[in-house]
């Protein structure tokens, strides 16, 4: 018997032997695949339960002694944006793109009564009754789920924030309103029109508390077409001396950007300790303004 026919000879000797064993046999070598732990926290300033997805580094078990820097993904659900920014910050360390963080997915539920402000307009209401509650979804964060984290995982003591659209918007709000809450804040192509664009003309009250802070905003094709509102909150954290990285998309629109820049806006927050070799390409995309 040659070697060339042994391979075919063992494929057919497998997939007899699937056919003449029962169903439960086979099914007995599945096993499920683990990429973290889901917490549940009972939220008091939510009112209710709510689950926390997190993703420890490849290493996190045996490097003891060592601390990591967390990365708050908002919309961290399962079902929701958890998997594909997992699958980047496991990407980004392994190639040297970005440094090794744990990944806490903070599962959203009404998104507009978690992640936007209040609002006046009696149209908004009328069609989103439960919408403005954004400050309570931020004491979540601040007062519940970062003292969880930072007691139950080696944290280092920096942190940073992503999140998409009325995430985004969040994101910003968050970054006015609080800036003290996170180190680094990725808002891409950010809701910035809801309410008739209200948060971006608050944006004056971006100041000296932003000073230094480090602030990402991906901008899609549809938001450079009315670019008002970004503008604002462009010009605003400028003035304030952030350190900002715009990076507008128009190639990109508001439903594929995410993924396109996802990797440079961690890269942005949490950069390697010693950069990757030129040849990989890890280039930081900012707008000559920035």
């Amino acid at each position: 018997m040659t070697g060339r026919r042994l391979p075919g000879l063992i494929a057919v000797a497998a997939g007899l032997l699937a056919l003449v064993l029962p169903a439960s046999a086979v099914a007995q070598t599945a096993s499920p695949i683990t990429i973290g732990v889901s917490r549940t926290v009972a939220s008091r300033a939510l009112g209710e339960n709510r689950t926390l997805n997190v993703i420890l580094p490849a290493g996190y078990d045996k490097a003891t002694a060592k601390r990591y820097p967390v990365i708050y993904l908002i919309d961290g659900g399962v079902e929701q944006d958890l998997l594909h920014v997992a699958g980047v910050v496991q990407l980004g360390s392994i190639w040297g793109r970005m440094g090794e963080a744990i990944l806490v997915g903070v599962e959203t539920r009404d998104r507009r009564r978690e992640l936007v402000g209040k609002t006046s307009d009696p149209e908004l209401l009328k069609k989103y009754p439960t919408a403005g509650a954004s400050a309570a979804f931020r004491a979540f964060l601040r007062d519940e789920v970062k003292p969880l984290v930072e007691r139950h995982y080696r944290t280092s003591g920096t942190d940073v924030v992503i999140g998409e659209s009325l995430a985004g918007l969040f994101i910003v709000e968050t970054f006015m309103v609080e800036p003290g809450l996170f180190d680094g804040y990725a808002a891409i192509d950010p809701s910035l029109w809801w309410d008739k664009e209200a948060l971006s003309t608050r944006a004056a009250s971006i100041g000296s508390a932003q000073r230094g802070k480090r602030l990402y905003v991906a901008l899609a094709k549809e938001q450079l077409e009315t670019p008002a509102a970004a503008n604002r909150v462009i010009a605003a954290a400028r003035a304030a001396k952030s350190d900002l990285c715009v990076a507008p998309r128009p190639d990109q629109t508001h439903a594929t950007i995410y993924q396109q820049v996802e990797a440079q806006a961690l890269q942005f927050l949490l950069p390697p300790a010693q950069a990757a070799p030129p040849e990989f390409g890890f280039e930081v995309q900012c707008s000559p303004r920035s």
